[in-house]
């Protein structure tokens, strides 16, 4: 395989150098070096099958001598060898010759402001040599009184390029459909009625004319006969338009210069070219049904609405039969290279959006800006352009799309192998690098932006479009770039800066998902109430501030009150959530929640952490042992009176009243003990003087019991020294936190409820064995959540020219200029610290009249806001897998699927799924 390789690596080189060096010499010394050639690849692929080695479509033609699009002279008819017959079929342009009438009939405008050139043709007829000679004379004036759509004659002829004759082929096929005979309407197999035919041309210097010889010896019988029975007539005049605007190039000095002669005498030396013949076999059926495909208005530039439906697809017959299945334009698949089915469920969508289709089947080439060091010197765009005219081409092969995916990956090195990525990212990526190389712009000017302080914003907004424009013009700017509003304000001096900036799609969030709930649990630091949970909705990707704002309303915060937020872990106090820019996306579902209610008067003062522990026995080696372990949630308290120290003890106590156990519930568990109620002295020991009637005392009667709690042992944390009974603690006021642990006897945790102490809801705890209904949301809904004003993250810091900080401002986004196609991301993919996953929610987006008059700012009557779906980028599975396909609409709502290299029809009721990933709209023009 190696030495294979190498063989393949070196024809190619050869082949790109002599190409550039074979078309600067004449026809005489062209021929010697392809002999040469021929004889050298001959002995250089002895050993190999030569058929084999240039099959393929993606393979360098070895011989056509207008491959480098950057020479003047396009040359759609095809060279030829006398004795070594290169085949042409991979030719990247070809001229067609077809009826006149057939080719008018597809135009929206008329034939001379095309650039036609108009021949008369002579004809002469040599039975001995088998050969028939057409003479083309050039006429002046193009008489459309005599020659009009209404005066066209069955032997007037058209000479048009590749990309005009698929274009016709899709007009007539489009009217087919329009009709709508039966189930279908008769429609020819394309790829029967195309045959190429040999002919040798010469100029006649003399007589200014250009002479086309078709012979037997150059042509197969049939092939032959076919010519004679379109070019032999005796009565009638023949009229040729060239349409290639290639005839015209072998009258030009320095193009073909036949005899190699300064002084151009008459030379009888001929170039072998190829022609492809088309519509004559069969225009005499198609004329009878001709109402069927000429009623109705239809323009090839994408003015009108009929444009989208390029193509009828059905089962239908030919000639009455319905013994035989023909092939329909535009349901072509693309081959899987391996993993690329992102690119062919992108590129399909492309394929059919009709202005795009409308300007690759055109001379796109002249617009290719081969200098743009942003670009691929034209290479990404050509081979972009070749595959569209693959797919509209008529036939039933899948393409596979190698070339394309070579070139994409010189341009975008993340797309080389054969790994699986994202279709929204290849389409940006292609989108920008088909910009570049069709860039009308050769040198980008410097413009300095102007300050837009104090001036109306629609004149701000069409200088910010100017200055793009004069840098950035080309089709896919023409078509798919418009314009937003970019809101930034200042949280403090609330200073305002706007800019406009060009939008090439639009990435939506999903807001059934951008919502997250949460549960906390409250506690009170003053021994008042019972801790709570609360069950909030924040913004999934939101701030620690939306939390608080959010539970502060829940709860019924005090305006003398704050929230301390606290991640409870082990039975201890993880960390604390203080920091209001602090992300979401940081707490987890498994992750625990406290907020401790504190008076906002004592914020600076120090903080007190108490947090619990009791003995628990373990049984092992035959014994039992017992130690101290962590239980319950921490208490929080503020230090108050530093003066006199702090009494550790009664604020810890205060903080349990509201867990104290009442009368009957400590009774009850004595009884359950095997105690009656008739012994006095028991139930006197069991009848605590902090047990009351109520659950809790007040602050007097703890104050009045010096002996209360006596049983609890606090010990300062970090020191193994235990705080004697009424012992102040001295703090310093440079201190910010204590943590005190608190030992429980076996006795004070039977008179307080540790139940409720210990219970603590996950911030979010799915229930087990129920199903979750598939969310839906509006696409509506989408955009307003797009469009909605959001703070900056702290990695997205506003620089504020008056505050001269960066600051974490506040953002709003607004359209402002809508394009001709709106491409629509569903952000479904989700990326966080911890976790990357897929949201399977369910979009319903409209079909037939997307809306968007209210949801832009800039209002222009002129302007159709109002758009309709022809195209879905679907992606099933789940992320870093899965499988991409597109739905296409094809023209009167008949959608297709294309599955990579398989294209099945499918209802229209079946193409909203929740796989829809991107979105394709085409601008509804106004009536």
């Amino acid at each position: 395989m190696t030495r294979i390789a190498e063989k393949l690596r070196l024809s190619l080189l050869l082949t790109r150098t002599t190409t550039r060096f074979l078309s600067r010499l004449s026809t005489s010394t062209l021929r010697l070096c392809k002999s040469l050639l021929s004889k050298t690849f001959g002995g250089l692929f002895s050993s190999m099958d030569n058929d084999h080695l240039f099959s393929s479509d993606d393979d360098d033609h070895l011989f056509d001598l207008d491959f480098h699009p950057s020479s003047s002279r396009q040359n759609l008819f095809n060279y030829r060898s006398n004795n070594h017959g290169f085949s042409d079929e991979n030719d990247r342009d070809k001229v067609y010759l077809v009826p006149f009438r057939w080719w008018k009939e597809a135009q929206s405008i008329p034939a001379e402001q095309i650039g036609g050139v108009l021949y008369a043709v002579s004809t002469d007829y040599d039975n001995a040599d088998s050969q028939i000679v057409l003479n083309l004379m050039k006429k002046d004036v193009y008489q459309d009184s005599d020659n009009g759509n209404e005066g066209v004659s069955d032997r007037d002829y058209a000479l048009v390029p590749e990309g005009m004759w698929l274009r016709a082929l899709i007009w007539h096929d489009s009217k087919a459909a329009a009709k709508d005979v039966g189930s279908s309407l008769i429609v020819e197999d394309n790829l029967q009625d195309v045959f190429p035919l040999q002919i040798r041309l010469s100029v006649s210097w003399e007589t200014n004319l250009l002479v086309v010889k078709i012979s037997l010896k150059d042509n197969k019988v049939d092939l032959y006969k076919r010519a004679c029975n379109i070019f032999i007539s005796m009565s009638e005049l023949l009229h040729l338009w060239d349409f290639s605007g290639q005839t015209t190039q072998f009258f030009m000095n320095g193009e073909v210069d036949m005899s190699n002669d300064s002084s151009r005498q008459p030379s009888q030396e001929q170039v072998l070219l190829q022609l492809q013949v088309y519509g004559f076999s069969n225009y005499e059926e198609h004329s009878k049904i001709k109402d069927s495909f000429c009623n109705g208005s239809f323009t090839m530039n994408g003015s009108s609405d009929n444009l989208n439906s390029y193509i009828m697809p059905s089962n239908s017959s030919r000639h009455g039969s319905c013994n035989r299945l023909v092939s329909f334009l535009g349901l072509i698949g693309l081959q899987n290279l391996g993993n690329t089915c992102f690119m062919n469920s992108a590129i399909q969508c492309l394929a059919h959006t009709p202005e795009l289709v409308d300007f690759f089947l055109g001379d796109y080439q002249k617009e290719i800006n081969y200098e743009n060091p942003l670009g691929l010197k034209g290479e990404l765009v050509l081979a972009f352009g070749d595959l569209i005219r693959k797919l509209w081409a008529p036939g039933a092969s899948p393409v596979a799309p190698r070339m394309f995916k070579l070139k994409l990956a010189n341009f975008a090195p993340q797309f080389s192998g054969y790994n699986q990525h994202d279709s929204q990212e290849f389409l940006a990526f292609l989108l920008d690098g088909l910009h570049e190389d069709l860039n009308r712009v050769k040198c980008k000017p410097y413009i300095e932006a102007k300050d837009a302080e104090g001036r109306p914003q629609e004149e701000v907004a069409d200088e910010y479009w100017r200055n793009h424009r004069a840098r950035n013009d080309s089709i896919i700017v023409d078509l798919c770039q418009g314009q937003y509003r970019s809101m930034l304000v200042c949280p403090l001096c609330k200073k305002v800066s706007v800019t406009f900036d060009p939008l090439m799609y639009l990435s939506l969030p999903l807001p059934s998902t951008t919502m997250r709930t949460l549960t906390v649990t409250v506690f009170s630091t003053d021994g008042s109430t019972l801790p709570s949970p609360f069950t909030i909705t924040v913004p999934k990707y939101g701030r620690l501030k939306d939390l608080i704002e959010a539970l502060s309303t829940l709860c019924s915060l005090r305006n003398d009150e704050t929230l301390l937020v606290a991640e409870i872990y082990k039975n201890k106090i993880f960390r604390f959530l203080e920091e209001p820019s602090d992300s979401l996306e940081l707490i987890r579902d498994d992750d625990k929640l406290v907020a401790y209610r504190l008076p906002k008067d004592s914020e600076t003062s120090p903080l007190v952490v108490f947090m619990h522990q009791k003995k628990e026995k373990f049984y092992g080696s035959g014994r039992v042992t017992s130690e101290w372990k962590m239980f319950g949630t921490p208490l929080v308290a503020r230090f108050s009176d530093l003066s006199n120290g702090y009494d550790i003890r009664k604020v810890f106590l205060k903080l349990l009243d509201p867990f104290l156990m009442p009368v009957e519930d400590v009774l009850n568990d004595y009884d359950d003990a095997g105690t009656t109620a008739n012994e006095d002295s028991a139930v006197e020991d069991v009848i605590s003087p902090t047990v009351s009637n109520n659950y809790a005392g007040s602050d007097s009667e703890i104050g009045d019991e010096p002996h209360v709690g006596s049983d609890f042992q606090f010990h300062i944390d970090t020191e193994s020294t235990e705080i004697k009974m009424n012992e102040p603690v001295l703090i310093s006021k440079l201190t910010k936190k204590l943590n005190i642990l608190v030992y429980w006897p076996h006795k004070m945790i039977e008179k307080y409820d540790i139940c409720l102490l210990s219970s603590l809801l996950e911030v979010f705890k799915p229930q087990l064995f129920t199903s979750k209904p598939q969310e839906s949301v509006s696409l509506y809904k989408c955009l307003e959540a797009f469009l909605k004003e959001e703070p900056l993250g702290p990695e997205d810091m506003w620089y504020c020219p008056c505050c001269k900080k960066h600051r974490q401002a506040s953002k709003k986004l607004d359209l402002w200029r809508l394009p001709e196609i709106l491409v629509i991301h569903l952000k479904r993919f989700s990326y966080s610290r911890y976790l990357k996953n897929k949201l399977e929610t369910y979009v319903d987006f409209p079909v037939d009249e997307l809306d968007l008059s209210k949801y832009i700012s800039h209002k222009n009557s002129q302007v159709s806001n109002r758009y309709m779906l022809y195209a879905i980028s679907n992606h099933y599975g789940v992320m870093g897998g899965g499988h991409y396909t597109a739905f296409v609409d094809l023209g009167r709502k008949r959608w297709y699927e294309f599955d990579d290299d398989k294209v099945y029809p499918v209802s229209e009721d079946n193409i909203k799924t929740s796989a829809a990933y991107v979105l394709f709209y085409r601008r509804i023009p106004n009536v």
